[in-house]
């Protein structure tokens, strides 16, 4: 495929409430969007990075800049393919976001140019996917029965409870009584807890956790092996899956019994699929994990949750959990479903009008080679 540009957009999305964890609150999506351009094709991708460099060592600000002064410029012109772009720019190291951004602006494009969409490209086995919601720490344990009820009348059955040290047995023993067994529960950490915690962890075990998530750091392999013969309640590993190799590190130690994939934070969705392969083959289950993203974002994400390895509900929800408004015509919730998208590439509808209208930084990239 050929491309002459690549274009940078900046756009600032409030989210309709704060969410807060272990490593901050966040309150709205700092949106850098990544168009691949063509005489025959074009693609979009979003750029999961964050504002700040709290909860990961990427941010948005550096995303654009990595992308602009070094991964653009790797790229040739008349010899561009996604299946091709990890070894084009593996000179630059680190910088999976920005990476998966324009992976994901190359892979839209190029499946556009041939009529096929994601799902059909990933091999999705599903047209459906179960939805899954993401539920902050909370002042006090009513707030959060109320916005877990919320929830569960929109018609979520899974709900994953955001948990730091001081704010984890209780919210969870209140929400598993309110709500009973039928409600799927995760609960996601961050890493807040270190090792001398098992004690605590371990009184999640009677809650019947579908899996609990990056309890300790996300370098701490060893500390997770251990934490594992010590509780019932099955890890999950999600900050220290940052790439196909770290993934079966994590496995063949016994580090983990359910991964977390999240596209943006291993390079990309081929590397994603890579990774869902290896769980198949080993045998262990696995989600995907959100990260705010728009519909732009978020329709490649379904796409990648309808593969048959993903046998436990990830972080994917409909439009209107974090935005008045998406990029995209809204992702909506079908019986606690969320239908993948069909159209060619990504398959959002993308509001091209409304982005126009909210970018506040825009710039285009040539490609030289």
């Amino acid at each position: 495929m050929k491309l002459t540009h690549v274009e940078l957009r900046r756009i600032r999305l409030p989210l309709v409430a704060p969410v807060r964890a272990s490593y901050g609150t966040e309150t709205h999506r700092d949106v850098l969007l990544v168009r691949a351009i063509g005489p025959d094709s074009e693609g979009l991708g979003e750029c999961v990075a964050m504002t700040e460099p709290r909860y990961t060592s990427e941010y948005v600000d550096a995303a654009a800049a990595v992308l602009r002064s070094f991964l653009i410029p790797l790229l040739e012109a008349d010899q561009v393919t996604a299946a091709g772009l990890a070894h084009r720019l593996a000179p630059v190291r680190g910088h999976q976001m920005a990476k998966a951004a324009l992976e994901s602006a190359v892979l839209d494009a190029e499946l556009k140019l041939h009529g096929q969409s994601m799902a059909d490209r990933f091999g999705a086995s599903r047209t459906r996917i179960p939805a899954g919601v993401v539920v902050g720490v909370h002042d006090s344990i009513a707030a959060l029965l109320e916005t877990v009820a919320a929830h569960v009348d929109q018609g979520y059955r899974r709900v994953k409870l955001k948990i730091q040290p001081g704010w984890d047995l209780e919210p969870v023993r209140a929400v598993r009584e309110q709500f009973g067994p039928a409600l799927t529960l995760v609960a996601d950490a961050n890493g807040a807890y270190t090792a001398g915690a098992v004690r605590q962890l371990a009184g999640l075990d009677p809650f019947g956790l579908a899996v609990l998530e990056q309890p300790l750091a996300e370098d701490d392999i060893r500390g997770h092996v251990q934490l594992g013969l010590r509780l019932q309640t099955p890890i999950c590993l999600d900050e220290s899956i940052t790439s196909f190799r770290s993934a079966l590190d994590a496995i063949e130690r016994g580090a983990c019994r359910a991964i977390s994939i999240k596209p943006g934070r291993v390079g990309g969705f081929l590397e994603a699929v890579r990774i869902h392969d290896l769980c198949v083959a080993r045998g262990i289950p696995a989600m995907i994990g959100g990260m705010f993203e728009t519909g732009i974002g978020r329709a490649g994400t379904i796409a990648l949750a309808a593969l048959p390895g993903f046998t436990i509900a990830g972080d994917l929800s409909a439009s209107d959990r974090y935005f008045q408004r998406d990029l995209t015509a809204p992702l909506r919730l079908e019986g606690g479903e969320l239908r993948v998208p069909t159209g060619a590439g990504h398959g959002a509808v993308v509001d091209h009008n409304y982005i126009a209208e909210i970018t506040h930084h825009r710039e285009m990239v040539p490609l030289t080679r």
